[in-house]
């Protein structure tokens, strides 16, 4: 029996602003979750929330893409909509892009991520959840714990991963269809970081492993621009990654966290800032950011869930989040100007366009002397 685990968040309404979902809209997602276990749909399932983002992490037998599944998280944000409209709260049912569901999330707002399983003895996976960032805010730290030795000391020691990873990448700006290719590592090394290097256009949809072919992470690819066709807020990503053996360990897939790279989110999810990883449950602030990361650790066996360990409350990452911070700072002194904000391509879905056409029809040619 193949145990399957789904991520699926939405921004469904948040208190004073983009911060975070309410009490009575976290505890109405776990009462739908209680009773999904509780009729057998579910085999187990977590709340929680990363920003103003609630997620729901179910397990269960029914496969990635279940109708029934995505159902159920569909009419779940749907529910928490009605209590953040009746509670008056700022962007209720932002990410419920679509009047009524058509079988899958995919491509109706709501992020997922979704992953299949044979069980091993011991089954250790983090769950990623980000909030004010695109999906491409996986691609740096996927790539380095998986096929950079530098933070995967596994690549090197550990004989079980000496064939190394291939990374299935899509081309999100593509909208007729799933436009991916696939890259190996070490192999295809160079032409995997020709397209990581620009994270809005090509993104990291999963990893497998090539020994084995077993699926090691998978993340959320969605943007909601392509769906909209305007800006309605970032995308907030979630990733699954599964850790240990064949797999980079635990600390080996955190460890490129310690950067805190610069990525595209932030205010109105057009700026440049640094990732934070936080803990568990933690909310949005400063400047309607900075990109939070929050990373939750499980094992799972028959389906069931373990307590969480919440991986970055530890003084570790403190200092990182000091770091994450001031790269902020440094960053938004600038304000508008140059890398500070989204270039235009990513800035085509917002206001600015307008501006620009209205601006345009204002220059004139000044005559040659």
């Amino acid at each position: 029996m193949k145990t399957t685990i789904s991520v699926i968040k939405a921004d469904t309404g948040s208190v004073g602003g983009h911060n975070r979902p309410s009490e009575a809209m976290v505890e109405k997602a776990r009462e739908r979750v209680r009773k999904g276990i509780s009729d057998g749909l579910l085999l187990d399932g977590r709340v929680t929330f990363t920003g103003d983002d609630i997620a729901l992490l179910m397990t269960h037998t029914k496969g990635t893409d279940s109708p029934d599944i995505h159902k159920f998280a569909w009419d779940t944000f749907v529910e928490t909509t009605a209590i953040a409209k009746s509670e008056g709260l700022y962007g209720a049912g932002q990410d419920l892009l679509k009047n009524a569901f058509s079988g899958n999330v995919r491509g109706m707002g709501p992020g997922s991520a979704e992953i299949a399983f044979e069980e091993r003895t011991a089954e250790p996976f983090i769950v990623f959840a980000g909030d004010k960032c695109g999906p491409g805010v996986f691609n740096y730290p996927l790539f380095e714990g998986f096929a950079n030795p530098y933070h995967n000391a596994g690549l090197l020691l550990a004989p079980d991963m000496k064939a190394g990873f291939t990374f299935h990448i899509m081309d999100v700006n593509y909208t007729e269809a799933d436009r991916v290719i696939m890259l190996k590592a070490p192999a295809d090394y160079y032409d995997i970081c020709t397209l990581l290097r620009d994270p809005n256009h090509y993104v990291i949809e999963s990893v497998v492993e090539n020994a084995t072919g077993l699926t090691a992470a998978v993340a959320s690819t969605a943007r909601l621009h392509n769906i909209a066709g305007k800006y309605v807020g970032k995308d907030d990503p979630v990733a699954i990654v599964r850790s240990q053996k064949q797999f980079p360990s635990t600390g080996e897939i955190l460890s490129p966290w310690a950067l805190a790279h610069y990525t595209l989110g932030d205010n109105r999810g057009s700026h440049h800032v640094a990732v934070m990883p936080v803990k568990q449950n933690s909310i949005i602030s400063f400047f309607d950011g900075p990109t939070i990361i929050s990373a939750a650790g499980y094992c799972v066996h028959e389906g069931k869930l373990t307590d969480a360990v919440d991986l970055f409350d530890q003084p570790f990452w403190d200092t990182i989040r000091t770091k994450a911070s001031e790269k902020t700072l440094d960053i938004r002194a600038q304000g508008f100007y140059g890398p500070a904000m989204a270039g235009m391509d990513e800035l085509e879905y917002t206001g600015v366009v307008e501006n620009l056409k209205r601006l345009d029809e204002k220059f004139t040619l000044r005559e040659k002397k």
